[in-house]
């Protein structure tokens, strides 16, 4: 497979193991623009090693354990990707699943975040059995487009709502469940709203890091009200003994649970949504996609994907999946798996720069939340709003996660409300037969909860 890449400039000069084992000349890439591209992939998705563990420590999880699980998961499945599918994709815990980890399945449900893991494995090793068959490809094919849409949109809302509340800009109120909050220019808040504008800022400039950039720059104003705590220092050798407390500490045991049917579910359908539209938009940009639509090595790049996940929970950390940042390296020129194994390796010096990620304040988080809370809407234009039928399941799907903090409630009335919609207005046939299995499994966990 070839692709014109004007970002080689035409003088491509590739000898040795690396074009053997990544066929860089086939690509028309050479090793300075793979290097390129993956220190770019690196810089717009290294916000996640601030932004993870400060989630899952909300679900009771020790930050430096979750540190170093957030850095390893990154690594094996930017590397699986590399070396199985050859593609420039990286891979790390996704945003909306970690959400959905800590708020929903641990917070709100009341679910150890031992057994969460346990589910997380669980999803991850049936995506493997589901990567080596056609059945996962028919699955996602098979569910309508509208609900897609709604759950990808509603995950961002739900983002966006946890990014306000770290932001403490939206409080609790017992009149109005929610408000402003009544001091928004002090303290975390102003933080949080300073980032606001500088993340936003950088991100519409198409500045490469934006995210992280905008972290940073918050993170040092935060020094200037007490909201970030002194720095100790910069560099240090990675504690693995910190590693221990979440390493192997899934719970299968406790996640193989009828009351867990609808997180496994939850988590497998968000999973299959984000990674298939991750890699069809990315395979698109990269020039991938061949003239019949199909994605080649497709069931390598989603097996990949499932060891990553597998791996993380064993690791100790929420469902890896492709990221879409790894689209910036791929404008930068990346062809091939070298630039994930140069955004694995970024990801491992990473892990002796803990002292400084630990300070990072939640606030100083918040407005990359919200960035990626407006990226994950854009899914919203897909809706076809002339067909009520599509777009009322798909919308009560959007909306119901963040007003009941849960992404897999939301989901959950997405997929019983499209069938019955569709039924009472005689256009049953439009409806897969497994969108009606899942609705019916779905009703039962809602009478059985």
């Amino acid at each position: 497979m070839s692709d014109p890449n004007p970002k080689t400039g035409g003088s491509i000069n590739n000898s040795g193991i690396l074009e053997r084992t990544f066929q860089l000349s086939e690509h028309n890439t050479d090793i300075k623009t793979e290097v390129l591209a993956g220190i770019t992939t690196f810089l717009t998705m290294a916000y996640i090693i601030f932004v993870n563990p400060s989630i899952l420590s909300d679900a009771g999880m020790p930050f430096g354990g979750v540190f170093i699980a957030t850095i390893a998961g990154a690594i094996v499945g930017t590397l699986s990707m590399a070396l199985l599918a050859n593609y420039p994709f990286a891979l790390a815990s996704g945003m909306g699943l970690n959400a959905f980890f800590a708020y929903t399945v641990v917070g709100n449900m009341g679910v150890p975040w031992q057994a969460a893991l346990g589910v997380v494995f669980l999803e991850g090793i049936i995506f493997i059995l589901l990567s080596v068959t056609p059945v996962r490809k028919k699955i996602v094919n098979c569910i309508p487009m509208s609900l897609k849409s709604g759950i990808s949109s509603g995950i961002g809302l739900f983002i966006s709502f946890i990014g306000l509340q770290n932001a403490g800009l939206v409080v609790s109120s017992s009149a109005t469940l929610v408000k402003m909050s009544p001091d928004p220019l002090s303290g975390a808040s102003l933080v949080a709203i300073i980032g606001m504008i500088v993340t936003g800022v950088l991100y519409a400039l198409q500045v490469k890091g934006a995210l992280l950039l905008g972290i940073i720059i918050s993170t040092i104003i935060g020094w200037f009200n007490g909201v970030t705590p002194p720095l100790e220092g910069i560099i240090a050798m990675p504690k693995f003994g910190e590693w221990s407390s979440v390493l192997f500490k899934l719970d299968i045991k406790a996640a193989i649970d009828v009351g867990i049917i609808s997180v496994l579910l939850s988590f497998l359908f968000v999973d299959l949504f984000d990674t298939a539209g991750t890699l069809v938009g990315v395979s698109k940009q990269a020039g991938y996609i061949d003239e019949d639509g199909n994605l080649p090595k497709a069931n390598k790049a989603l097996l990949a994907d499932a060891i990553g996940t597998t791996c993380g929970a064993l690791f100790g950390t929420s469902t890896v999946t492709t990221f879409v940042e790894s689209s910036s390296g791929v404008a930068e020129g990346g062809r091939t798996g070298l630039t994930g194994v140069v955004v694995s390796f970024l990801f491992f010096l990473a892990l002796f720069f803990k002292p400084l990620i630990s300070i990072v304040p939640t606030a100083a988080t918040a407005p990359a939340l919200l960035c990626i809370g407006t990226m994950m809407m854009a899914n919203i234009v897909d809706l076809d709003w002339d067909d009520f039928t599509e777009v009322f399941p798909a919308f009560i799907a959007m909306i119901a996660m963040p007003l009941t903090y849960s992404i897999s409630h939301g989901i959950a009335l997405g997929f019983i409300l499209y069938p019955l919609v569709k039924v009472f207005t005689g256009r049953k046939d439009e409806v897969n037969w497994l969108v009606y299995l899942l609705g019916v499994v779905f009703l039962g966990y809602f009478i059985w909860m």
